[in-house]
């Protein structure tokens, strides 16, 4: 049954906050950790949620919804199977595009930037601190693969619980682990009432970052 609601009528009027120029932390990475803060404080659902936008080779863009792990002045860590799309996209074109948004707080942030893999040893440092059925779920599952059935997923996951079932440490497959996007852009929207939103965007130029105010 059709909707009798048109999605052209759907609105907010945003009014919580406002973002000025002299109220942000002069590095971009420190005011996004301030509102990933505030976002986990005031429980906002899935606060590490974000867009993940990558292009292939042939300059067709994908995108998708992952979990950040880490976030530091070098970059922000996300995990993957290397040999899904988004791994083999990265590994075609090295550079990505990552959007949070948290409606409740009505704030959004675009980061724009280089990506590359994390040493060995920080997918190992991870991959351990996973549940052991997520572990498993790493090496079972050909993601981003063609499979026939639910149920020859479930037979791969059984055959590795099977396989891992009297080890004590279950390896990292090489084919799993980090990337880390450098950050080159990041915008920081705050809604405002009548559609005149905040949007406050640093820009690295000669290694320093750059503030700039943008038109909603």
């Amino acid at each position: 049954m059709a909707s009798s609601q048109n999605i052209a009528d759907i609105r907010n009027n945003y009014s919580q906050q406002a973002l000025n120029e002299d109220s942000v932390a002069e590095n971009p990475v420190q005011q996004f950790k301030v509102w990933l803060d505030e976002a986990i404080t005031s429980e906002a659902p899935e606060p590490t949620a974000l867009v993940l936008s990558t292009v292939s080779a042939a300059g067709k863009p994908s995108a998708r919804v992952v979990l950040l792990k880490g976030v530091d002045d070098a970059g922000f860590t996300f995990f993957t199977n290397y040999n899904s799309r988004k791994g083999q996209e990265l590994e075609a074109f090295p550079y990505a595009a990552i959007t949070f948004f948290w409606p409740s707080l009505e704030r959004q942030v675009r980061v724009e930037g280089k990506v590359v893999k994390v040493a060995p040893e920080v997918s190992d440092e991870y991959f351990h601190s996973r549940p052991q059925g997520s572990q498993i779920g790493a090496w079972a599952s050909p993601q981003s693969q063609v499979i026939q059935t639910r149920e020859e997923l479930e037979e791969l996951d059984e055959k590795y619980k099977q396989q891992f079932s009297e080890v004590d440490v279950i390896p990292r497959p090489s084919h799993w682990g980090g990337f880390q996007l450098q950050p080159e852009a990041v915008e920081f929207w705050q809604g405002r009432p009548n559609r005149l939103h905040d949007r406050i965007l640093y820009e690295q130029e000669d290694g320093k970052w750059q503030l700039k105010r943008l038109a909603p």
